[in-house]
């Protein structure tokens, strides 16, 4: 996913479903770009968090953000997902998640919010 950095700050998030295998790892990669939309953008300065949220239980889930040259790598563990849903339903939850960038100068912006649909697994499942 692109994100074309200072034309959408403080505009509304890119909205994402983000589809996961239960206790799978998921890696969801996010490119900020200039507005010629091959140029990364510099994101040395900013600090970067992403935040599930589980409606059913009402746990909030800090994940891993990995920081590179204008992209990010979002990083959901299988030790994580597993705890996500339980049951043998085929899409056993529903979570909320976004990714959150504080500014050099302090601003905060929320590029993208979505949903994570959890697909039910078959080996190793859980009830």
């Amino acid at each position: 996913m692109s994100i074309c950095a200072p034309d959408v700050l403080g505009l509304e998030p890119v909205n994402v479903t983000w589809n996961i295998v239960r206790g799978d790892t998921a890696n969801l990669r996010i490119d900020f770009l200039e507005s010629d939309e091959e140029t990364h953008y510099d994101i040395s300065q900013w600090q970067i968090l992403s935040t599930v949220y589980d409606p059913k239980t009402t746990i909030f889930d800090e994940i891993l953000v990995t920081k590179n040259q204008g992209w990010i790598v979002v990083t959901a563990t299988a030790e994580e997902t597993r705890l996500w849903g339980a049951g043998m339903k085929s899409r056993p939850n529903e979570l909320s998640f976004d990714v959150e960038v504080t500014l050099a100068d302090g601003s905060v912006w929320t590029p993208v919010r979505g949903s994570i649909s959890l697909i039910g697994d078959v080996t190793g499942g859980t009830l």
